[in-house]
């Protein structure tokens, strides 16, 4: 049979073969993704605020938001001699400061602090309240005198006049709250004289107070530990000392060479001269673990442990 062809006019075509009908509206693929840039959008318009809508301040890479927020510790009524609320913590893990004044052979004295459980974070002052973080602030009788961001610092004699001064150093947050511990600010304070000017400074530590039994009636210690140091060692070996809360403890150490004793925890220094017995008393009226170090040698020579 011939084939036959139809006129263009009377071709019948199916809805197979026919184009899509136009609607007014994008393919489905399309409409995804501008849904998708939608949501990125509000989610990049979200973080600019920070969590929960709040914007946040000095949210640093490695930090939680409940630490960005300043939520370290408790934050006390109380403040201290500059006007600065306490920031508090418990006693186990807190930060420590201890301070060691030596002349400078040109001019002044230098300081050490002695620290535990704590960072100087200089450039990130005036941001939230980080754990064991911070700076400190150097007083002069209750003056401040400088603040301090590194464990050494050079006190010019310019700056302390003559006579007899308390130099004392105290540990800040970076959002300028002090930390304390029980109600009381962390810091370590020293006896410091200055001669008249071109006089040689010198600077002592705080006094020693009086042994177990004194003739003028001052209570005995509860506890005695009588330790020394002799040629790098302990005598006896470092060990604990339990002792209940509210006795009074006498530490009587012997160190062959001139150091510088630190209890832990109660903030208490004494000066070990060289070759000569030394005692510190002090009320154990904190609970926990406490060491008793050398600073020079960097020696522990017992532990403290309060119950």
């Amino acid at each position: 049979m011939p084939e036959v062809t139809l006129p263009a006019q009377d071709r019948i075509r199916c809805d197979a073969c026919r184009p899509p009908a136009r609607t007014g509206r994008p393919p489905r693929h399309l409409a995804r993704t501008a849904a998708l840039v939608a949501l990125l959008l509000l989610l990049a318009g979200g973080a600019a605020t920070g969590c929960g809508g709040r914007a946040t301040t000095h949210h640093k890479p490695g930090t939680t938001h409940e630490q960005a927020s300043g939520s370290t510790g408790t934050l006390l009524d109380a403040q201290d001699g500059d006007g600065h609320r306490l920031r508090e913590v418990p006693a186990q893990g807190a930060p420590e400061v201890g301070l060691t004044v030596r002349p400078d052979s040109e001019d002044g004295w230098n300081l050490r602090l002695a620290l535990t459980a704590f960072r100087f974070t200089p450039d990130s002052t005036g941001g939230a309240a980080l754990p064991g973080a911070g700076h400190a602030h150097l007083e002069l009788d209750g003056h401040k005198l400088a603040r301090v961001y590194g464990p050494w610092f050079h006190l010019p004699a310019a700056q302390v006049p003559e006579g007899a001064h308390t130099l004392t150093v105290r540990l800040y947050a970076d959002d300028h709250t002090a930390w304390a511990v029980a109600g009381k600010p962390v810091e370590a304070s020293v006896p410091l004289t200055a001669g008249p000017p071109g006089q040689a400074p010198h600077s002592h530590s705080a006094p020693a107070p009086t042994g177990p039994a004194t003739p003028s009636g001052a209570p005995r210690a509860d506890r005695t530990v009588t330790l020394a140091v002799r040629d790098g060692k302990v005598v006896p070996t470092t060990g604990r000392t339990e002792v209940k809360r509210g006795e009074r403890v006498a530490l009587r150490v012997t160190s062959d060479r001139a150091d510088t004793l630190h209890v832990h925890g109660y903030d208490k220094e004494l000066a070990l001269p060289a070759g000569q017995e030394a005692t510190l008393i002090l009320t154990a009226d904190r609970t926990g673990l406490f060491e008793v170090e050398t600073h020079t040698s960097g020696l522990v020579l017992t532990q403290l442990l309060v119950r």
